[in-house]
């Protein structure tokens, strides 16, 4: 005999008005969503809006005007400033030794760079030979540019060390004025940075020794290579980005080196060691001629663009 009564049907859930969204309220959500990454960005813009961009422009408006600031009332005055300085031939001293000092430079530092780091990533050496030459190697780069100048204007003084120790040696008969002297100044005040600058090299060579698979020095070895051969072809080559990247940004930070120069030479002596930051430097707080000396503010920045430019390409390449 069938039942009759039937499956107590399921209770249904309460269905609840949905809370009605209010006008804008999802236009104001993904407005606040779209612009919070530029509010975290805003300080640092902010920043460089007035302590980079802003100056940069007032120089350049300075450039194009006769005296600023020593004159109430400066005129516009168009390319003269520029033909001025790019007719000077201090500017053409500065610009040669500008040269010379960051490429010498630069080389310099690669070369020890390369040669230290080489020395402190062979196994040859022990753990606390290597831990000892480390702190004698960088102890260079944690002096800051004033403690630099100072030790060496002491060194190279007519009576100090460095005379003392090549009269005793048999190599000079004389005492030399190394910063003093127009046929030494720029090489001392050029080995004077290079002594400062190797250390970035070699640290950064150093970690990219240590990175280069060691599967690869023993391919090279089981075809038959020989040391130097493993370094042409499998050292030079893994470290070729890195070498590559800190040149172009030494060339961008050596080419614009002023406190040093300022500090051993001062420029000197009768413009021997004059580079274009210690000539801008002069005619702004020296001659007070602002307008001429923005003017070469302006050609110096337009050299480091150009550096920095290549510098981002080549980073761009690499990525």
């Amino acid at each position: 005999m069938k039942s009759t009564l039937k499956d107590p049907e399921p209770l249904l859930e309460t269905q609840w008005p949905a809370d009605p969204v209010r006008p804008g309220k999802a236009g104001w959500g993904g407005l606040k969503r779209r612009l919070a990454p530029y509010g975290f960005v805003s300080p640092t813009v902010i920043l460089m809006f007035v302590l980079m961009l802003v100056p940069i422009v007032m120089v350049i408006g300075y450039s194009f005007m006769n005296n600023v600031i020593m004159t109430k009332h400066p005129k516009f005055v168009g390319l003269d400033n520029y033909v001025t300085i790019l007719t000077d031939s201090v500017f053409h001293t500065a610009l040669a030794n500008t040269l010379v000092f960051t490429f010498a430079s630069v080389a310099a530092h690669i070369v020890l760079g390369l040669l230290f780091a080489m020395l402190l990533n062979s196994p040859l050496l022990g753990t606390r030979f290597k831990a000892l030459f480390r702190a004698v190697y960088v102890l260079p780069w944690l002096f800051t540019v004033a403690i630099i100048a100072v030790l060496w204007r002491l060194l190279l003084d007519p009576n100090g060390v460095i005379n003392f120790l090549l009269m005793n040696a048999g190599i000079i008969d004389s005492k030399i004025e190394w910063l003093s002297s127009p046929g030494t100044a720029l090489f001392a005040v050029t080995f004077i940075n290079i002594w400062a600058g190797y250390p970035f090299y070699m640290v950064s060579i150093l970690a990219g020794l240590q990175g280069i698979p060691k599967d690869l020095y023993e391919a090279a070895t089981v075809d038959g290579a020989n040391n130097f051969q493993r370094f042409l072809h499998v050292t030079l080559p893994q470290l070729k980005p890195i070498i590559i990247s800190m040149a172009m940004l030494d060339l961008i930070w050596t080419s614009q080196q002023f406190a040093l120069i300022w500090m051993t030479t001062g420029g000197g002596p009768i413009n021997v060691t004059e580079m274009l930051s210690t000539y801008t430097y002069k005619l702004a707080f020296s001659q007070y001629q602002f307008s001429l000396a923005s003017a070469a503010a302006v050609v110096i920045l337009l050299l480091s663009m150009i550096l920095a430019f290549f510098y981002i390409r080549h980073q761009k390449a690499r990525d």
